[in-house]
């Protein structure tokens, strides 16, 4: 069964993520028949998605705008998958299609799995390149640098990537992915082994980030990126809607402080749409939430509130600059922030 990214089931017996089934990649060398090409690929998100707001932050701080363009589905999906219903005529602009379906149809039939985002589509042909959410931010980062805006930071350095990589992968198993398990889960065994797994990770993060401005190195890397999408979520749906309700995380001073400084980085709070976010989860869940009301809090205002973090030192761009101002078709819209 598909759900928030079209990349999860769940059952009877537990949650299960399914693996992406497009895994090409645009790469500088062309080494797997998509070459690097301005203005050739669309990124397809929804705004309402972690996974696939690791991708609009990225190509937001690499400054990837004008060589990636981005399409925005509605959060709100149905049975046909991701809509453009927020686009003039339910229509994406660029690909002409009503549903994000389409493009994969484009590419093959029958294909296993859901229809997620983020995805990656070649406007030529109409056809999707990828849907892999776990490669294409490094591939942003790594394979795109001949477009990278002047200035962009270095997300993914060489020289800490075995450090990044461990971080990764103990934030994807026990947070990313564990406040799903916790929210999906049919068992009450299954749900407490998660919900305890999860937050045990979150006090690890805590105490790390305590005496560290960033989780590795002296800036962002893609592991804050990471952390960061599941954070931002937190109290606004995962606390209530996937019952991770030991505590808030407006309640751990350090978490709190640290997701603050990030949202108030430019390219990190201005992707994200909290209205985007409440209606996706609340109104698509409806094993979880049938009635699908959705609530009116929690408060945002303290989203802008100091967060004291520049004592801990550390630069988040390194020797680079901050993106420029959210194009114009890109901007958030009101309800969406706080």
């Amino acid at each position: 069964m598909s759900d928030t990214d079209g990349n999860e089931a769940y059952g009877r017996k537990s949650f299960k993520r399914s693996k992406s089934h497009f895994t090409d990649r645009i790469t500088a060398d062309a080494r797997e028949g998509w070459p690097l090409e301005a203005g050739r690929y669309r990124l397809v998100v929804s705004r309402a998605c972690p996974w696939a707001s690791r991708a609009v932050i990225s190509r937001r701080l690499l400054g990837l705008e004008d060589a990636l363009s981005l399409a925005i589905a509605d959060p709100i999906q149905d049975d046909r998958s991701w809509r453009f219903t927020l686009d003039p005529d339910g229509r994406d602009p660029v690909l002409g299609i009503r549903f994000l379906s389409e493009a994969y149809d484009a590419r093959e039939t029958d294909y296993p799995g859901g229809v997620s985002v983020p995805a990656i589509v070649d406007v030529p042909s109409g056809r999707l390149v990828t849907n892999d959410f776990q490669q294409i931010t490094l591939d942003l980062a790594t394979e795109w640098t001949a477009l990278h805006r002047e200035g962009a930071p270095d997300l993914y350095p060489a020289r800490l990537r075995d450090e990044i990589d461990e971080i990764m992968e103990e934030v994807y198993e026990d947070v990313n992915n564990g406040v799903y398990r916790a929210g999906f889960a049919t068992e009450q065994e299954e749900y407490a082994a998660a919900c305890e797994r999860l937050f045990r990770r979150l006090e690890l993060l805590s105490a790390r980030l305590a005496r560290r401005r960033y989780l590795v190195g002296g800036t962002i890397t893609e592991a804050d990126i990471r952390l960061f999408t599941t954070l931002v979520r937190f109290d606004a749906v995962y606390h209530g809607h996937f019952k991770c309700n030991r505590w808030k995380l407006t309640e751990d001073e350090v978490l709190w402080a640290y997701v603050r400084d990030l949202y108030q980085t430019p390219g990190f709070g201005d992707t994200v749409d909290f209205d985007h976010i409440k209606r996706h989860y609340y109104q698509v869940h409806t094993g979880i939430n049938p009635t699908r009301i959705v609530p009116l809090g929690p408060d945002l205002s303290g989203w802008l509130t100091p967060h004291g973090r520049e004592e801990l030192g550390g630069r988040p761009f390194g020797d680079g600059t901050p993106p420029g101002p959210v194009p114009e078709g890109e901007r958030v819209p009101a309800a969406g922030r706080p």
